[in-house]
């Protein structure tokens, strides 16, 4: 099974993520993320940071899940490369994310992601299937 797949939106771009669980989705979902941002192929597993998040509903744990790793990427200058989620249901999410600091010399930067939105965000728990819009 394939982790995602790109899809083009007007000004911005968006992907489709796959897994053979929501919380493998949301997993794959960050990893698509973080292929959109620079290729990931290079990036080493040195640094970890735990993320805990407890929302309303599995839309608002998605946009908030991918917002927090991209607040790593723009404050910590962390790329991520691998995700274990080890609790998730509709409204939490725990996670260990491994990658390291950016690193100009072997890290190419492909595109500036701001932020996931809400805009055509959708999390379908019987496909294990997400989507998510990034303002670029």
């Amino acid at each position: 099974m394939k982790r995602f797949a790109l899809i083009e939106h007007t000004a911005d771009t968006g992907l489709v993520a796959y897994g053979q669980t929501l919380a493998e989705a949301f997993a794959n979902a960050a990893y698509g993320m973080f292929a959109i941002i620079a290729d990931i192929g290079t990036v080493k597993e040195v640094e970890r940071r735990t993320v805990e998040l407890g929302e309303e509903d599995s839309e608002s744990l998605l946009f908030e899940w991918l917002n927090r790793l991209l607040y790593f990427f723009d404050v910590e200058t962390l790329i991520f490369r691998r995700f274990e989620i080890t609790g998730f249901d509709e409204y939490h999410l725990r996670a260990s994310c491994y990658g390291e600091k950016y690193d100009p010399s072997r890290h190419h930067i492909k595109i500036g992601v701001k932020s996931a939105t809400y805009h055509m965000l959708e999390v379908d728990k019987k496909k294990n299937r997400v989507r998510v819009i990034f303002d670029v």
